[in-house]
């Protein structure tokens, strides 16, 4: 249970810290920690781990179109409970799978919000289109981002899996020989 509170803290942590560092538009953590927590915290964390680091960061960054800023939280919300796929199919391609959906679901939820909310856009399909037109460097960002940070936040985790299991069965080999020199 420590170690769950403790990755919870931790993911929260990152994702909190991921958006309030400079970095390029849309190019955040978030989708990550979203993956992350679905695949080896559960899926009621999953929602929960990003949607509180998207409130932290914006309680310091400041809040805006309340309209838009809940498709941001909605397509966050979606994107963990569509993670949930990477702790049934734990493999590669699904994880990619999931990640490259996740990128394209908030570009489509929060650019077709940004049209109806905004005033910014004629109201009608060119108007929409040139949203989403508008939209497609941000959508580059957070591709780019997402497939980023979860390679490193997965691939750090397996990799502290790994050495702690290697360590587990180095130091049971260590205990069991001094026994072994004792019977001799």
């Amino acid at each position: 249970m420590f170690k769950k509170i403790l990755a919870i803290i931790g993911l929260v942590g990152i994702g909190t810290m991921g958006r309030l560092v400079p970095h390029i538009p849309n190019m955040t953590p978030i989708t990550a920690i979203a993956v992350t927590g679905s695949k080896y915290v559960g899926k009621w964390w999953a929602v929960c781990i990003p949607i509180t680091a998207m409130f932290f960061s914006d309680a310091i960054i400041g809040f805006y179109n309340w309209k838009i800023l809940a498709s941001v939280y909605l397509s966050f919300a979606l994107i963990s409970i569509l993670s949930a796929i990477t702790r049934k199919y734990p493999g590669v391609v699904p994880t990619g799978l999931v990640v490259l959906s996740s990128s394209a679901l908030f570009y489509l939820v929060t650019n077709f919000t940004v049209w109806l909310f905004s005033p910014w856009y004629v109201k009608n399909i060119g108007g929409l289109l040139y949203a989403y037109e508008l939209g497609v460097p941000f959508f580059r960002n957070m591709l780019i981002g997402d497939v980023v940070y979860t390679m490193i936040l997965l691939g750090a985790i397996e990799g502290v899996r790994i050495i702690s299991r290697a360590y587990h069965a180095r130091s049971s080999c260590v205990q069991s020989k001094p026994s072994e020199s004792i019977l001799l």
